[in-house]
């Protein structure tokens, strides 16, 4: 069932012109982008895009919801990203990119999907690794969580931006969790609880892990982790753990506005009415600190006598750096591990906040998964998924979409898309830079802030991540439907934002 009636919200995203003016403004474009040097075709909603020149350049796809913008920068990335080879042995097979697809600051578009086979491009990736969204139903209505609003705001608050959460980990529990994720560190914090740990149901999280992408488990280690954070013994209070982020991350409590397949979303734990909070948030400093780390030595350790790639885009390659190619996948796990560590204990910062506030009642988790990681393509040896912006939906699986602060998120089902690498979009993409936003003196109905609660510490962050600054979602989710990458299970309608 398609969303294209649920969201009065958004607008249509078409373009009003005439059919023959739109066409006419489409040619333009082409013929604009075919003398920057990229070759590319419309067919339906999907562009095709490949470097003009280059016989080793296989073309990409994206899908578009009509009228809105084709980004001559967006697709000089995707092109460059199909293009990418290493010349001791190593290809991009396929690209890929799905709707909510912008410019990267670091020469990787935002919503790109690229499988290697026999190497791995580490900026594919880049440094918020594991960024992605976990989504919890909570047995309460909306009544009853905005009649004690104030309480509940002002104790996460204190949690989320002046560090007031109470999460000291034993040394062991943190070198557990860069070498085995969620269910490695569960296991050595149940030998020493400390701080608000010690009064959480263990089990209960543990057995969430099976709702959690990959469990939360991937094969790290603590060697790739910032030294204060990993020593041999004594207790840590990292400044990382259960955070937010800055720029689109977010921790957002909505209600469950409408459920569109009821089989799913009753199977799922929804149902309409009931209160759900959604969680976007990543690897933070550690991700940062892994992703600039091989940058670089993706760079030095590219072939002395082979010229540097203009795309900027150095990959590893199994031929001929096969330890650095299996360092950088476990050094890429141990932050990946960071994010869903980081993400199940925002969420349980806030569940136990509920509880405090409103009793003891059940906040179980939907499902968490991750946006940007590289992941091993099913049943290929050496050959690698990478996603940047965009997350997995294979058949069956939920996949998670949000919105604006403004507009509805979606929770979906995936249909493993062959086609576009059985993954979906994201969010819904920036239309306006934070800068942008910052530079224009709006009022509250331009950007959408109107009944919108954000709770934040820096007024900016609020106009930087109005609604205004995002393309509509309705389009997004509509495309993607029609594609055959996902169905919609259920919409959520944004209650309160926290940014930080």
């Amino acid at each position: 069932m398609q969303p294209k009636n649920h969201h009065p919200e958004d607008p249509a995203g078409a373009d009003d012109e005439r059919p023959a003016a739109a066409d006419r403004r489409l040619r333009r474009r082409l013929a604009a982008l075919a003398r920057a040097g990229l070759d590319v075709s419309l067919e339906g909603h999907v562009y095709r895009v490949r470097l003009a020149g280059d016989p080793h350049a296989p073309p990409a796809e994206v899908l578009l919801p009509e009228g809105f913008p084709v980004e001559g920068k967006a697709l000089r990335q995707l092109a460059e990203l199909a293009a990418a080879r290493h010349p001791a042995g190593g290809h991009a097979c396929r690209a890929c990119a799905s709707p909510d697809f912008h410019p990267g600051d670091a020469g990787v578009a935002i919503g790109s999907v690229v499988e290697c086979e026999g190497m791995v491009i580490p900026a594919a990736v880049g440094s918020d690794i594991n960024c992605g969204m976990r989504l919890h139903v909570v047995d309460l209505d909306v009544d009853r969580l905005l009649a004690r609003r104030d309480p509940l705001v002002e104790a996460l608050r204190g949690d989320f931006f002046f560090g007031t959460r109470d999460l000291p980990m034993d040394a062991s529990a943190m070198r557990a969790l860069f070498r085995e994720g969620a269910i490695g560190w569960l296991d050595a914090v149940r030998r020493r609880p400390l701080g608000m740990m010690a009064r959480v149901d263990l089990a209960a999280i543990e057995a969430e892990l099976e709702r959690v992408h990959l469990g939360g488990a991937l094969d790290g280690d603590p060697r790739w982790a910032p030294e204060d954070l990993v020593p041999s013994e004594g207790t840590i209070r990292d400044g990382g753990l259960a955070t937010i982020g800055g720029g689109n991350h977010f921790v957002e409590l909505q209600v469950v506005d409408e459920l569109v397949d009821r089989r799913l979303a009753y199977a799922w734990g929804l149902r309409e009415g009931q209160v759900a909070f959604m969680i976007h948030s990543g690897s933070r400093g550690v991700g940062k600190h892994v992703g600039a780390l091989w940058r670089d030595r993706a760079r030095a350790l590219w072939p002395k006598d082979q010229r540097h790639p203009e795309s900027g885009l150095f990959a590893l390659s199994r031929a001929e750096t096969p330890a650095a190619l299996d360092a950088y996948l476990e050094a890429e796990a141990s932050a990946a591990n960071y994010g869903f560590v980081n993400r199940l204990l925002l969420a349980e910062l806030l569940r136990q906040r509920l509880r405090e506030v409103h009793g003891d009642l059940a906040a179980p988790l939907v499902y968490d998964l991750p946006h940007n990681i590289t992941l091993p393509a099913p049943g290929v040896p050496d050959r690698w998924i990478t996603r940047k912006g965009a997350c997995p939906a294979a058949e069956g699986q939920p996949v998670i979409i949000p919105g604006s602060m403004g507009a509805s998120s979606y929770l979906l089902v995936g249909r493993g898309s062959g086609r576009f690498l059985a993954s979906a979009s994201h969010g819904a993409g920036r239309a306006r830079s934070r800068f942008s936003m910052g530079r224009r003196a709006l009022s509250e109905e331009e950007l959408g802030l109107g009944g919108v609660d954000c709770i934040t510490l820096r007024e900016e962050r609020r106009i930087e991540e109005a609604p205004a600054a995002y393309k509509p979602i309705g389009p997004v989710i509509e495309c993607q439907v029609d594609a055959g990458m996902v169905d919609v299970v259920a919409r959520m309608r944004p209650l309160m934002t926290f940014k930080a």
